[in-house]
């Protein structure tokens, strides 16, 4: 391994030497072109009108390497670049290194770039992903390793990177979240912001302090690894709380929560540098007066100060177009929400549309197709409890079961139980798959797995996750990629790539959308959505968490398909006291959901959903090991008391369940699929069913 480890070595050194060499002119440092202030990039709404301008440098301050805290200048040789002084620019020893680890864990764990080469990529004019654009890279790396000092491409470095939040440098960075200049930086604070440079968006402290926490910790460590600090300072800095300050400059930045979406996708396609001075000209798919109505119907259902916040995201199901994204938090003007990012949160029931069609898809009928509903506990080993997470206990909303029930019955109950084992039939990968085919991008694995509770919707996920999956369902199974811009202009002369962007792929037959659609339908006629119904046809599903920490309602027509989610945006607290009632998604979620489409859709003709052109084909479903096969809430019927005197013949048993408080109906499951069951708690059966 060794003697391999250095062939590779030399062989990276020999290339980059070759690539100086054989790219001559353009490899040429005057190709280099130094962070500046330039035009402001405007960005524009469907209908034309602007929704406002993302500054050039307007966040951005330049200062001295001398005025920036040493903290935070070891931090970041240690997290980004930790050979930055020995190197030449290019660091062929941690491109191997990288590449190790990817090789080891079978995905891409830590890049290869330098300092330098981060440098580069953000000054070069162009950002296109090609081969010859990142030996042009290394080539210019090299070169500029060797015309400038390390203190100089470091104080670069910390000068143009960018933050999150609309910092752009370290002294941008330092008071967007300490309200305090660079140089005042402590270590901790150092190293969070250290962090940040990786995936602002994904480490942004003003959102996911505990994930913010957690890499500011990598940095810690990767620095006491390049003995930085010591172990007491290292142990002492991870005791230490956030103690995040967000500054006056963070709050004065006004801009509405789809201007965030939009600058992260521009950033992706054009680098940082190019849209804070490019002066481009960017036309949205956006409708300002969906926005407003969106806006209208959060305000006008939490209308308390103290309220919980919520998000509304609506989409085209023809094409992907993003026509509403915004978010209320009452008590918060303007408070900085990005819906795609920052509202990652468990999705409850909603995510049992996705167990739902994977079964259909698989050939299950949920009419005809029975489970067990009862408390139902999955042992994956043979000791353990509920309480420390070893066995799966489950429970549903409002402990009451149905006995044997169908799954579409289940579906409209929206029967943990049930699901719970059908997740675990289907399969939790099959589940996951089925959602990432249908839109959702948000990584759905915990430690590497997919837990069983994913099909109870354990998982956190993003309101753009939801509507867009859910969009797919609306599309009849074609799945359009969510997008927020339809035209960009640079320079004067449109981009064509925005134009061929749109991309149109089946990931569902329409056979297992219609069946899927036609249950979320009956669950908005007299299911868990009622409170979401139109005068128009409307499938959706509710969703609630534990402790009613998150409620969703995600519904669609043939032609809108919105997510509705609320809860606080401090963390997972229970909502079990807004205006009197605990929150569920069919109550202010789905009043929210209707308050929208009502007017949104108002003028528009109402429309079917329409019929598939290939029907599914529908087998024996074979339930798994796990699942329940038989009604632990049976009660057999007592035999009647001996008598003397002669009694006529007694009639046959009926498989009606005896009147009476908590009693439900329980009849074989070709009459069930009919009549289905009713009442609540634990059942009781004058004539068990046969076990279907």
């Amino acid at each position: 391994m060794v003697v391999a480890l250095a062939v590779v070595l030399a062989a990276a050194g020999i290339a980059t030497g070759a690539a100086v060499l054989a790219l001559g002119p353009r490899c040429d440092l005057d190709a280099l072109h130094p962070a500046r202030i330039g035009q402001n990039t405007f960005v524009y709404a469907a209908d034309g009108s602007r929704l406002g301008v993302i500054p050039a440098e307007r966040n951005r301050q330049v200062v001295p390497l001398g005025h920036v805290s040493p903290w935070l200048t070891r931090a970041t040789v240690a997290i980004e670049d930790r050979r930055f002084y020995d190197h030449g620019g290019v660091d062929a020893e941690g491109i191997v290194r990288a590449l190790w680890r990817d090789v080891k864990a079978g995905k891409v764990v830590e890049g290869g770039s330098t300092i330098t080469q981060q440098l580069v990529r953000t000054l070069y004019i162009s950002n296109e992903r090609t081969v010859e654009r990142k030996v042009t890279e290394a080539c210019l790396a090299v070169k500029l390793d060797d015309a400038w000092s390390k203190q100089r491409i470091l104080a670069s470095y910390l000068n143009s990177v960018f933050y999150g939040n609309l910092a752009y440098g370290v002294e941008a960075a330092s008071r967007t979240y300490f309200s305090k200049s660079a140089r005042w930086l402590t270590l901790p604070q150092a190293a969070l912001l250290a962090g940040l440079t990786q995936a602002p968006t994904t480490y942004d402290p003003l959102a996911d302090p505990v994930r913010a926490v957690q890499r500011r910790n990598q940095v810690l460590a990767a620095m006491l690894d390049e003995r930085m600090i010591t172990e007491g300072q290292y142990a002492w800095a991870r005791r230490q709380p956030i103690g995040l300050r967000p500054g006056k400059l963070y709050e004065q930045i006004r801009e509405p929560y789809f201007f965030g979406y939009v600058r992260d996708q521009l950033v992706k396609a054009y680098g940082a540098e190019t849209v804070r001075s490019g002066g481009l000209q960017v036309y949205t798919t956006i409708e300002p007066r969906w926005q407003r109505l969106a806006r209208q119907a959060i305000l006008g259902t939490l209308t308390r100060r103290n309220d919980p916040a919520a998000a509304i995201v609506s989409i085209n199901p023809a094409n992907g177009a993003i026509r509403a994204m915004t978010a209320v938090v009452p008590g918060r003007a303007n408070n900085q929400f990005n819906l795609l990012s920052q509202a990652r949160r468990q999705p409850g029931s909603t995510f049992k549309t996705f167990v739902l069609a994977a079964a259909v898809e698989r050939g299950m009928d949920p009419a005809s197709t029975y489970y067990v509903s009862a408390p139902f506990t999955y042992r994956p080993s043979a000791v353990g409890n509920c309480d420390d997470g070893s066995w799966w206990c489950v429970r549903t909303y409002d402990q009451s079961y149905n006995g044997w029930t169908s799954v579409e019955r289940a579906t409209l109950r929206s029967d943990n139980t049930v699901f719970a084992q059908l997740t675990l039939d289907v399969g939790p990968t099959r589940v996951a798959s089925l959602a990432r085919r249908l839109g959702v991008r948000t990584p759905l694995e915990v430690r590497g797995q997919v837990p069983p509770a994913l099909g109870l919707g354990s998982v956190a996920v993003s309101p753009l996750d939801m509507a867009s999956a859910y969009a797919t369902l609306a599309a009849g199974g074609i799945y359009n990629e969510p997008t927020a811009i339809r035209r960009v202009v640079v320079k004067g002369k449109p981009d064509d790539r925005w134009a061929t962007h749109h991309r149109r792929t089946r990931v569902l037959s329409d056979g297992v959308a219609s069946v899927v659609t036609r249950i979320l339908e009956d669950n908005v006629r007299y299911g868990t959505g009622t409170g979401a119904a139109l005068s128009r046809p409307v499938a959706g599903k509710t969703g609630t968490t534990d402790k009613h920490a998150d409620a969703w309602f995600v519904g669609y027509t043939p032609g809108v398909a919105t997510a509705v989610w609320m809860g606080y945006t401090r963390g997972e607290i229970p909502m079990e006291n807004v205006h009197g009632i605990s929150v569920s998604g069919g109550s202010f979620p789905a009043e929210i959901w209707r308050r929208f489409m009502d007017p949104a859709l108002a003028g528009l003709p109402a429309r079917d959903f329409p019929a598939p052109t290939q029907a599914v084909s529908f087998h024996s479903w074979q339930r798994g090991p796990w699942a329940l096969s038989y009604d632990p809430y049976y009660v057999a019927p007592s035999a009647p008391a001996p008598t003397t005197t002669a009694e006529p013949p007694a009639p046959k048993p009926s498989d009606t369940a005896t009147a009476g408080k908590g009693s439900h109906t329980a009849t074989p499951p070709a009459a069930a699929a009919a009549t289905g069951s009713s009442g609540a708690g634990p059942s009781t059966n004058s004539g068990r069913p046969a076990e279907p």
